[in-house]
């Protein structure tokens, strides 16, 4: 029988931080609990330990349902697997971001004009380079001014059918844009992941995401392992 998929022609790409009670929160103090429950038995025949964790379901690499902000709109767990692994894009801005940068729709043509037109369906990813200061809260969180999106970025991606749009900051808004593009995405039935990791390893164009949430019924948010596949056939 012949082998459709094989590890060994796949580039496999983990686009997602480790939680743990020191990484960058919106808040600003730590939204991670990670609490020891039993430890190993020495003396038992068959040993476990047990952890349990306490969490705000917006932590770390984390995805954004329409009901965040849409009363009665799609929650996690009817999140449609066909939106939620996708053809992944990855817009570059880092070598012109800053904390006030924002997508422009300028930014989008440029990267069509390359890589042709964003397919519909696709996860847009932008990456701004702001996930090299992960490792620093206070410079990650910056008082909540970190690279976003415009609203007028935005309505140009929906006009491309996306299904989701991802970013390596916290936000694709920042709180002073009175979140804008989310009330504008998830209206529309998409969804957000925020606080992605290595999206500077991701091709431009090729590659398949897989944003899967932890199933949570009613859920809002949720924590997520995000990766990215690409066959190199």
């Amino acid at each position: 029988m012949k082998t459709l998929l094989s590890l060994e022609t796949l580039q496999i790409f983990d686009l997602t931080h480790n939680l743990n009670s020191s990484i960058p929160s919106w808040g600003g103090g730590c939204g991670f609990h990670h609490t020891l429950q039993k430890d190993y038995d020495p003396n038992a025949e068959v040993k476990f330990r047990v952890n349990e964790i306490s969490m705000a379901a917006g932590m770390g690499t984390h995805i954004d349902a329409p009901a965040h902000c849409i009363e009665g709109a799609t929650d996690i767990a009817k999140l449609s697997l066909k939106q939620l692994i996708a053809p992944c894009i990855v817009i570059n801005v880092s070598a012109k971001a800053h904390e006030r940068y924002s997508l422009s729709v300028a930014d989008i043509q440029d990267f069509e004009r390359v890589y042709g037109k964003i397919p519909e369906q696709a996860f847009v990813v932008v990456y701004t380079g702001w996930s090299k200061y992960w490792h620093d809260r206070e410079r990650y969180r910056n008082n909540l001014v970190f690279p976003s999106v415009t609203i007028q970025a935005a309505e140009y991606l929906l006009e491309r059918k996306i299904a989701g749009l991802g970013i390596d900051t916290l936000s694709p808004d920042r709180p002073e844009d009175d979140f804008l593009v989310h009330q504008l995405l998830l209206s529309a039935n998409r969804y957000i992941v925020e606080n992605i990791a290595n999206a500077d390893q991701l091709p431009a164009v090729g590659s398949i995401s897989f944003a899967l949430p932890i199933k949570i019924e009613e859920g809002t948010e949720a924590p997520l392992r995000l990766i990215a596949l690409k066959c190199d056939q």
